[in-house]
C-alpha cells in the first residue's frame, strides 16, 4: 500500500503545506464494521490541519479520490479515513499477485536462525508439555524458512544426570532383562516405567526410615536407593564400562521411541546436541568471566556472578568443589551452537517456568561481551491443561503423547463417522484421514493461542468441524477441492473479470494478505498469527461458496473466475496449515 502512503504525504504537502514522513503515517486494516479496505489515521494531522479530525480526513479523502485511479471511495468516522480500492485494483492484485506461482514467497534475506526446541529427558516418554513445544518450535521454524531466513532446527537431549540413573538403576534391581522387544513395549514407555518403579521403591524407603525415627530430610537422604542412584552416576561421569553400556541401550530405547512419536507429530530436527556431551562445557568460560571481572570468587571457591543492579540476584555459575551447574552448561551450549553455525539470531522454546533462567544465560553472555547475545530470544509458552476427568494418563499424573494422540484419532474417527462423510473410504485410506484430522485438530488447538497464554485443551472441541478448528479449515479444503474436481479445472485458463461482488472482493483482500500475516508471524515468533488468518480465510470462502454459485454460475467467465477464486483459497489454506505443520485432505 505504498502509493496510498505516497499520496497521503503529497496531499498533506498541498492541503496544509508541512512535509512529513513515512513514519508519521499510520495504515490500518479497515475494520470489518465499516466500508472500505484500508485505513488512514488522520488524528496526528490536526495539530497543523487545525481542523477536526473529521474534516482533516475528509480533506484528505476527497485529494486521494481525485488523484488516484486505485480509489473508488471513502468515508470519514472520527479519526479514521476509511478507503474503498477499485474492483480494477483487487482484480489486478489477483491476476498478477495471487494467482501467481510465487505468491507469498520470500526471497533468502541472508539471516540464519536456531530455533532449539523439545529438549527432552531420557527417563520418561513425551508428555502434553512436549507436545506444545514441538508443535510450537516446528511451526515457528516453518514460518521462519518461508520467511526467507536459512533456519536450523535444533534438539538438545537431556540425556544424562540422576534422574537417567534412577531409570537405569530400578530397571537393574525389578527389570529381569526385559526390553522393549520382549514386552512389546516402546522403549520410551519402558524406561518411564523404571522412573516410576523407582519412585514408589523411594517413598517406601523413606516411609520406612522415618517410621524408624529418621526426620523427613534424613530420610531421603539415606535411603539406599538414592545412594545406589548416585553412585551409579558417578560411575557414568568416571566412565564406568558396565553403567555406560547400560545408559547406551537404555538411551537407545528411549530415541527409538521418541523418533515413533516424533513422527506420528510430524516434527523433525537438523541438529541434535546431547548433554552427555555439553555438561562439561562452559568451564573455560568461566575462567573466561573470572579475567574479565565479570565473575568474582568467593571465600569457599564458589564462582558467581552480581546481577543486583540489572534487578536481578547473585548467580552461582560454578560450585565450590569445580563441578557445573546448569547455567554453566548452557553457557558453554550456547557458545558450541554459536561456533558451529554463526546464527544472527537463536530461538530457545522453553515453558515460561523457565524465564528467570534464560534471563540471567542471556545478561551474562551479553556481559562477557559475546556479540551474538543481541540474538538470544526465550520462546517462553505456557502450560497445556486438561478439562479433569477427560483423559486418563498412563501413570496417573501427566498425559502421555502416545496416549494423546492415540485419542485425537479416536475422537477423530467416532466424530467423522457420526456425520456419515467416510462410508465410500477404504479402511486404510479411513485410517490415515483420522490420523490428519486428529492432529489437524491438536496442533490447530494448541497453536491458535498465543504461546504465551496457558490453555486449556479440550480433545472433543477442538475436532468440531463447524467452530473455530483445524477440521473446520481441512474441511473447507476438501469442499474447495470437490468444486474444482467437479468442474475439472484447470490452472491454466485465462479468464478476466471486470467487476466484483462484495463476497468475492471480500476474499480477494484476504487472499491478498497473506504475505504480511507470514512476515508478522516470523518477526513476533508467533504460529497463532497464521493459524487464525488462515480460520478468516475459510469463513470468507465459505461465504462466498453459500452466497454465489460457483458450477452454476451464469455466464463460464464468471464460472471460471469463481474456480480461479476457489483454486486460490485452496492454495492459501493450504500452505498456510503447512506452516503450523497441518495436513489438509483433498477429500473428507
Amino acid at each position: 500500500m505504498n502509493f496510498i502512503i505516497e499520496s497521503t504525504l503529497r496531499a498533506v504537502k498541498q492541503l496544509y503545506d508541512i512535509d512529513i514522513t513515512e513514519a508519521d503515517i499510520s495504515l490500518q486494516e479497515t475494520r470489518k464494521e465499516f466500508e472500505g479496505q484500508v485505513t488512514v489515521v488522520t488524528f496526528p494531522f490536526t495539530k497543523f490541519s487545525r481542523k477536526s479530525p473529521e474534516q482533516t480526513g475528509a480533506e484528505i479523502g476527497e485529494y486521494l479520490k481525485n488523484n488516484l485511479e486505485e480509489v473508488a471511495g471513502f468515508n470519514v468516522i472520527k479519526g479514521f479515513l476509511n478507503i474503498s480500492l477499485s474492483d480494477e485494483y483487487w482484480l489486478n492484485q489477483f491476476y498478477e499477485q495471487i494467482l501467481t506461482d510465487d505468491f507469498a514467497a520470500f526471497k533468502p534475506n541472508g539471516k540464519k536462525v536456531m530455533v532449539e526446541y523439545s529438549s527432552p529427558n531420557t527417563n520418561k516418554p513425551l508428555h502434553l508439555g512436549h507436545v506444545r513445544n514441538n508443535l510450537l518450535g516446528y511451526s515457528v521454524a516453518s514460518i521462519l524458512d518461508a520467511a526467507g531466513y536459512e533456519v536450523i532446527k535444533s534438539n538438545l537431549v537431556n540425556d544424562r544426570g540422576i534422574h537417567i540413573c534412577k531409570s537405569m538403576l530400578a530397571w537393574q534391581m525389578f527389570g529381569n532383562g526385559e526390553t522393549p522387544q520382549s514386552t512389546g513395549m516402546k522403549g520410551d514407555h519402558l524406561a518411564g516405567k523404571y522412573y516410576v518403579l523407582f519412585d514408589q521403591e523411594y517413598k517406601k524407603e523413606i516411609t520406612q526410615l522415618k517410621e524408624s525415627g529418621q526426620t523427613e530430610d534424613e530420610a531421603k537422604k539415606n535411603a539406599s536407593v538414592i545412594k545406589a542412584a548416585q553412585q551409579m552416576l558417578q560411575k557414568w561421569e568416571a566412565g564406568d564400562k558396565e553403567v555406560i553400556d547400560l545408559w547406551k541401550t537404555m538411551n537407545g530405547w528411549v530415541y527409538a521411541g521418541f523418533e515413533d512419536t516424533y513422527k506420528k507429530l510430524g516434527v523433525e530436527f537438523d541438529k541434535f546436541y546431547y548433554e552427555s556431551n555439553t555438561y562439561l562445557l562452559g568451564k573455560d568460560i568461566i575462567e573466561e568471566g573470572l579475567e574479565k571481572g565479570v565473575f568474582f570468587k568467593k571465600e569457599d571457591g564458589s564462582v558467581w556472578i552480581d546481577l543486583t543492579e540489572d534487578g536481578l540476584d547473585q548467580k552461582l555459575v560454578l560450585r565450590a568443589d569445580g563441578t557445573s551447574v546448569y547455567i554453566t552448561q548452557d553457557l558453554g551450549t550456547a557458545q558450541l551452537k554459536y561456533d558451529d553455525y554463526q546464527m544472527d539470531e537463536s530461538i530457545y522454546v522453553v515453558g515460561n517456568e523457565q524465564d528467570y533462567h534464560f534471563k540471567v544465560l542471556f545478561l551474562i553472555l551479553d556481559k562477557l561481551g559475546k556479540s551474538w547475545a543481541k540474538g538470544l530470544y526465550h520462546l517462553s509458552y505456557g502450560m497445556v491443561d486438561l478439562p479433569s476427568g477427560k483423559m486418563k494418563s498412563r501413570e496417573g499424573t501427566v498425559v502421555d503423547a502416545d496416549d494423546l494422540i492415540a485419542e485425537m484419532e479416536k475422537t477423530a474417527r467416532e466424530h467423522t463417522e457420526a456425520l456419515g462423510k467416510v462410508n465410500d473410504f477404504g479402511a486404510e485410506e479411513k485410517q490415515e484421514l483420522y490420523h490428519t484430522i486428529g492432529m489437524g485438530a491438536l496442533k490447530y488447538f494448541l497453536l491458535k493461542v498465543d504461546p504465551k497464554k496457558r490453555l486449556l485443551f479440550d480433545p472433543k472441541e477442538s475436532v468440531d468441524f463447524q467452530g473455530h478448528t483445524g477440521p473446520f479449515i481441512q474441511y473447507t479444503h476438501a469442499r474447495i477441492k470437490s468444486v474444482l474436481n467437479r468442474a475439472d479445472y484447470t490452472a491454466n485458463l485465462v479468464v478476466n473479470a471486470t467487476t466484483l461482488a462484495d463476497v468475492e472482493r471480500d476474499l480477494i483482500v484476504a487472499l491478498n494478505l497473506f504475505p504480511d500475516v507470514i512476515r508478522q508471524a516470523a518477526q513476533g515468533f508467533n504460529p497463532g498469527v497464521i493459524a487464525n488468518y488462515v480460520y478468516e480465510i475459510a469463513k470468507t470462502y465459505n461465504k462466498f461458496y453459500h452466497e454465489k454459485s460457483i458450477l452454476q454460475a451464469e455466464e463460464e467467465s464468471i464460472k471460471q473466475f469463481r474456480l480461479q477464486l476457489s483454486a486460490a483459497s485452496a492454495k492459501v489454506i493450504h500452505n498456510g496449515m503447512k506452516l503450523l505443520g497441518i495436513a489438509v485432505p483433498e477429500r473428507m
